[in-house]
């Protein structure tokens, strides 16, 4: 077996816990997370050559993590399921719920819908940004992001209200 170059894997160690968090608000589960970033981690050693010498091996690894994902959702076969509860985080206890009450909602959404509004709002990205990674035209990343909030809303109902206050 070869040794993996040493560019590949100071790239591997740097992007690992942004890809992880990443993959947690994808999956809604740790473990299938974590699963997610090997995944997407030997993809990227495969082709590291060619990848290496793009503009942007971070964008073409969050590309990878999010195409991985919606591939794994679309496959009947899998007998994996999401787990509804992801790792206690630090915070205030109103700012735990509000996050633990998103988490559960965005976890009963669908795999499309979940992964646009990660993309977007979760991790900031534009909606060309988007569009691209999720091979979708900018007018349907904005079409869909608006039917996921909506979708995200009456899902969160008066839950949100209520922690918000």
């Amino acid at each position: 077996m070869r040794e993996a170059p040493a560019d590949y894997l100071e790239f591997a160690a740097a992007r690992s816990g942004p890809l992880f968090r990443t993959a947690c608000l994808l999956t809604g589960d740790w473990h299938l997370a974590e699963d997610l970033v090997q995944e997407t981690l030997a993809k990227m050693y495969r082709s590291w050559r060619r990848i290496s010498r793009v503009d942007s091996p971070v964008a073409y690894a969050d590309t990878v993590l999010v195409r991985t994902f919606l591939s794994q959702r679309r496959r009947r076969s899998s007998t994996e399921r999401p787990s509804d509860r992801l790792p206690d985080a630090a915070g205030p206890a109103q700012d735990a719920e509000l996050c633990m009450a998103l988490l559960d909602s965005l976890a009963r959404m669908t795999a499309k819908d979940r992964a646009v509004l990660v993309l977007r709002y979760w991790e900031d990205r534009s909606v060309e940004e988007t569009a691209q990674m999720l091979q979708l035209s900018p007018g349907a990343v904005r079409a869909q992001s608006m039917r996921a909030l909506q979708r995200l809303r009456a899902l969160l109902g008066d839950q949100l209200a209520d922690l918000a206050a």
